[in-house]
């Protein structure tokens, strides 16, 4: 199946690095779900639950206070 690579880090911390198949994230207007081969995005992140599907299939849940995406050339990064 096919992934992208997902980095999720906070001030000193890292809490993803690695392969995923899809990732959810809160937004201003209602959650959204990015995929691999997602077309370039930027967008701001509510505080709420950010939902990852590891390559490996085994769901991880971040709580976030706000953030930052971008995506591009299939690689997500969150800045919270």
């Amino acid at each position: 199946m096919a992934t992208f690579h997902l980095t999720i880090s906070s001030v000193g911390q890292t809490h993803f690095d690695g392969e995923a198949r899809s990732a959810t994230f809160p937004g201003a207007d209602g959650e959204f779900t990015i995929l691999p081969k997602h077309e370039p995005f930027i967008s701001t992140l509510s505080s709420g639950t950010i939902i990852v599907r590891p390559e490996n299939g085994e769901t991880q849940e971040f709580s976030n206070d706000n953030g930052v995406l971008e995506c591009s050339s299939n690689k997500v990064v969150v800045l919270l």
